[in-house]
């Protein structure tokens, strides 16, 4: 894995894969400490308040009630005060001051690419790495399921900067094989065994059919506040016009040329991937879910700054996310 300020290549515009390993200790210790300041210094900075996440929400007890605003959750309905006043209430939840996220974490071989600033395994591991140090505060515990194309590892939930750090550790180590996770057991994997309602982050490049695993997303978000960070490559929605590239599977080995001087086909790739992107987005609305994008070209600190000002504007309006 690369570390965080690697640079594109300058004169090469064909993609980049590179091999499927993991971190040893001395490299995981090096990332990770980096993750760590570039979180609590920078974007723990700019995302002021003692309760901070990246998916900031009502939490889950009772409070006081008020009117109906519209795309307020139905499912927080204050039915009796409804009757009373004849008119629609929601009952206001408080924060939790004990939250428990687990993070359903794919990686496959597909996110060891990437063509701009990052790896995609990159970015995920941010994900990890931001979700875990702007929630373990307060008692609030952390824990994780790991999918590769061997298994599934699930890493219990623990309290604690110390816990959340080797949880961290270990997601780093883990090294993916050839062969894609099954995304769909992964995200059913956080919906057993039940548990409270809580916070579930799901981080993955979604590179698999999206009938796969948009029935478990939509169970996982009946339940606890949801979180999609989708994971993308400006090459995996357009083409440059470079003439032959010479295309590589990370998952399969499968090696392909493509004649990219071609203008038909570098539409017809850009719509096809437009209308991948499209379902993708309409599966996570479907499930209720705050999304998060992260594109390997740009400053993920600042992606994940405005996007949790959004969800906290929309918030303070009464909206849906």
């Amino acid at each position: 894995m690369k570390l965080f300020n690697r640079k594109a290549p300058r004169q090469e515009p064909e993609p980049e894969t590179h091999g499927a390993v993991g971190l040893d200790s001395g490299r995981a210790e090096l990332v990770l400490n980096r993750l760590q300041l570039l979180i609590t210094r920078k974007l723990d900075g700019l995302l002021q308040g003692d309760y901070l996440g990246l998916l900031p929400g009502p939490g889950t007890e009772a409070g006081e009630s008020r009117e109906y605003r519209p795309g307020d959750d139905v499912r927080r309905m204050d039915w009796p005060v409804t009757a009373r006043t004849t008119m629609p209430h929601v009952r206001q939840t408080t924060a939790d001051r004990e939250l428990e996220t687990w993070m359903a974490i794919d990686v496959s071989a597909s996110l060891d690419f990437g063509t701009a600033k990052y790896l995609k395994r990159d970015l995920a591991l941010a994900a990890a790495a931001a979700v875990t140090h702007l929630t373990v505060r307060g008692g609030n515990r952390i824990g994780a399921v790991v999918g590769t194309s061997a298994a599934i590892t699930r890493m219990p939930a623990r309290p604690g900067r110390k816990d959340a750090q080797g949880l961290l550790r270990s997601i780093a180590r883990i090294e993916p094989r050839a062969g894609r996770a099954s995304l769909g057991e992964l995200v059913d994997a956080l919906n057993r065994p039940p548990r409270r309602r809580g916070q579930a982050v799901v981080i993955s490049d979604f590179m698999t059919p999206v009938d796969e695993w948009a029935r478990p997303l939509r169970k996982l978000g009946v339940r606890h506040d949801l979180l999609v960070v989708e994971i993308v490559d400006p090459r995996e929605l357009e083409l440059p016009d470079v003439g032959v590239m010479v295309f590589a599977d990370p998952e399969t080995g499968r090696v392909h040329e493509v004649q990219t001087a071609d203008p038909v086909l570098r539409a017809k790739y850009a719509h096809a991937a437009a209308t991948q992107r499209a379902e993708i987005a309409s599966a996570v609305r479907a499930a209720g879910a705050a999304h998060l994008r992260l594109r390997t070209d740009s400053d993920w600190l600042i992606d994940i700054v405005r996007f949790v000002a959004a969800q906290r504007h929309a918030r303070t309006r009464g909206t849906a996310r």
